[in-house]
């Protein structure tokens, strides 16, 4: 098959494209024909080293995908080859930047009619991170208000969207080029994050989630009101320490469910959530398409049409 990966640890030149040898589905897993797949910031700290060093290269990354299921491995009994199929890696797996992947049959959903590959895998990273973030950790209630940093971006797009959903005034922080888009996911109050100091522009809210690290995570605490709740995904494994001690800190666990992936596609189906904007390379583009992530002043999802 044909895929995209690294030798060795570097920039976002160190990406090749070429041959690469086929999977095979184990028992409990399929094997599924990748249409599209898309690009998230982990995908390039991979390729940097910026977590446990890859000893096993040339090494594929990739994390979430959708596809066409067309092989059965020993035991699945809910799927079947021709079922088109979406999900995201199991922890500790990757390889979505490729023609195929095996993967546990027990953590991939239906892919509904209705919605394209692209768009099916555009959404299931950033929608599981989202719902664990929004609904399971932070229990978001109808009637809250939620600051949700970095508006434009893939997981903080969802999470406006599905805060608008849940019933939740939603606040968040854009820059000036992006306050019609966020405006448009359901944002009732942007913040252009350049000209004004967010910290000292938005306080009161019962929920905060960071979704850009850095020296925004304090940001992210001291907009609470006192009592209030903030969940981190880009600060590190562990919840950040608050400056101050009247806010709780929180740090999502991002599991591997078929529940979380089905609800994803109904929220999708249902138009409560839409898919965020595309743009499609291909898996020889792969050095292109970190360079732009990387770059992190993008908005929706950088995506691999595959087939």
């Amino acid at each position: 098959m044909k895929a995209a990966f690294f030798r060795k640890h570097g920039g976002p030149e160190a990406m090749e494209y070429g041959d690469y040898k086929d999977p095979v589905a184990a028992p409990g897993q399929v094997l599924v024909d990748i249409h599209a797949a898309s690009v998230n910031g982990a995908d390039w700290k991979v390729r940097k080293g910026s977590y446990a060093p890859i000893t096993d290269l040339p090494y594929i990354p990739g994390r979430d995908f959708s596809g066409v299921v067309s092989a059965v491995g020993e035991g699945v009994t809910d799927l079947k080859v021709g079922d088109e199929v979406f999900g995201v890696c199991d922890v500790g797996q990757e390889q979505a930047y490729a023609e195929k992947i095996a993967i546990k049959a027990s953590i991939v959903a239906k892919k509904p009619a209705g919605l394209s590959h692209a768009d099916a895998a555009a959404l299931s990273l950033i929608g599981l991170t989202a719902l664990v973030s929004v609904e399971d950790t932070l229990k978001l209630k109808r009637g809250e208000t939620i600051f949700i940093s970095g508006g434009a971006g893939g997981v903080a797009s969802y999470a406006v969207q599905l805060a608008k959903h849940i019933g939740a005034r939603v606040i968040t922080s854009a820059s000036k080029g992006n306050h019609d888009y966020v405006r448009s996911l359901g944002a009732d109050e942007v913040v252009d994050y350049n000209a004004v100091d967010v910290a000292k522009a938005v306080s009161g809210c019962d929920a905060a989630f960071d979704t850009v690290g850095g020296n925004v995570t304090q940001q992210a605490f001291a907009v609470l009101k006192s009592g209030g709740r903030a969940a981190f995904i880009s600060s590190g494994a562990k919840a950040p320490e608050p400056e101050r001690k009247d806010v709780r800190s929180l740090r999502p666990q991002v599991g591997r469910t078929r529940s979380h992936l089905e609800r994803i596609a109904a929220l999708a189906v249902s138009g409560a959530v839409k898919p965020p904007e595309i743009k499609l390379f291909s898996l020889a583009q792969a050095a292109e398409a970190h360079r732009i992530s990387e770059g992190r002043h993008f908005r929706g999802k950088l995506v691999f049409k595959v087939r």
